[in-house]
């Protein structure tokens, strides 16, 4: 059973609505008139079997609700990491900050890199159908890579794999890290999914990728927003970063 207090109430008659706080979790318990209207419900998106709609004032929301965040990680298992990028609706964006990835590493792909300096292109992969099926139903996905000077092994396999990102629709860019410094885009890796939901990257001291954080306070969401149009703004196309490269 739920340890509830009473929050507040601007009813004058001290009845509905209402919020409480779960004292053990920290939830908030909306007590307010359900929406029932079928062409109301119609119009609310994501709202899921079992799920209810509470009708609320404004006002109420405003003197009562929480006005500090409790940050607690809310971490996500790889499976449903992956199905982000089956479900969403608009775009999907990617600031790569590591110098290495392990499991680039355990490629087959990445051996033939080292051996013949390019990277196969598979286009058949998981990945790769889904993205061209994503992007061809006219959504946007595009990333932004961090390379250092020198570029390691990793970001040149990257840099490389780049064109086969690119044929299945993605924008593809890249930025030497001293701009990525002087850009202060920090150096967490994170996926941002519709500008509103960011699913952060956590790696090991060996570079393996550990697990995913889940991000959804629309203040923190904004910030990762500002750092994803700061890098894009700050980086150029693959090919071209490639182009010059190539002439240092």
């Amino acid at each position: 059973m739920r340890r509830l207090s009473f929050t507040g109430t601007d009813s004058k008659n001290g009845g509905c609505p209402a919020l409480h706080t779960d004292e053990e979790t920290g939830e908030v318990i909306v007590q307010g008139r359900p929406l029932t209207d079928p062409d109301d419900l119609r119009q609310l998106r994501h709202l899921g079997p079992g799920d209810v709609a509470v009708v609320v004032p404004r006002e109420l929301l405003v003197n009562h609700a929480p006005k500090q965040m409790e940050r607690v990680p809310k971490l996500i298992s790889l499976e449903e990491f992956g199905r982000l990028f089956h479900s969403f609706e608009y775009s999907a964006w990617h600031l790569e900050t590591r110098g290495r990835y392990a499991s680039d590493e355990e490629d087959p792909d990445f051996a033939v890199f080292l051996r013949t300096g390019e990277a196969p292109m598979d286009l058949g992969s998981d990945w790769c159908r889904n993205i061209s099926a994503q992007t061809a139903a006219g959504k946007y996905v595009g990333r932004v890579r961090v390379v250092d000077s020198p570029p390691t092994d990793g970001q040149r396999f990257l840099l490389s794999y780049a064109r086969c990102n690119a044929v299945t629709g993605e924008d593809v860019r890249n930025l030497w890290r001293t701009e990525a410094e002087a850009a202060l885009l920090g150096d967490t890796d994170f996926w941002v999914f519709d500008s509103r939901l960011v699913a952060a990257l956590n790696f090991d001291e060996q570079d393996a990728f550990h697990d995913v954080e889940i991000i959804t306070e629309p203040a923190e969401v904004l910030r990762y927003v500002q750092i994803r149009d700061a890098a894009t703004a700050a980086s150029v196309p693959y090919d071209a970063f490639a182009a010059q490269l190539g002439t240092e």
